[in-house]
């Protein structure tokens, strides 16, 4: 699995890394919205995490940015525990919201949770192309 982490705050990216890596996934970390964009494309990754108070480029922007291209699952891990503003990210096309400190447990739970989701609709759209193909 790979994991794209974007936090402006390059001790966060650094944390979840040593965090994640402890999983077998393979992390990648951006610490700027641009670079951020610059590494989705590149790495195609199986979930993105995403800080939302970021300064070139918030989270909102992010996901709306990321939407526009790709249906990679988007995971907002943010300080802000405000629910019209987590209603607003998941509204722009994020799929889950954890309000940091987050315990790894729960963490690592709903990253899993993220990509089983869309292991599954994948797997439904190749069949549903399969019955098309016949």
């Amino acid at each position: 699995m790979k994991i794209l982490v974007i936090d402006d705050d390059p001790a966060m990216t650094d944390l979840l890394k040593l965090i994640l890596v402890s999983t077998d996934a393979e992390v990648f970390t951006a610490n700027s919205g641009a670079e951020g964009l610059k590494k989705l494309k590149e790495s195609s990754p199986s979930v993105v995490i995403l800080d939302l108070m970021m300064p070139d480029m918030d989270g909102w922007q992010m996901t709306t940015e990321i939407r526009s291209f790709s249906s990679v699952p988007i995971m907002i891990l943010s300080v802000i525990d405000n629910p019209g503003l987590v209603a607003r990210a998941l509204d722009a096309g994020a799929d889950d919201y954890l309000i940091k400190p987050a315990p790894r447990s729960v963490l690592i739970a709903h990253i899993n949770n993220l990509t089983r989701r869309r292991t599954a609709v994948d797997a439904s759209i190749g069949s549903l192309n399969m019955i098309g193909a016949v």
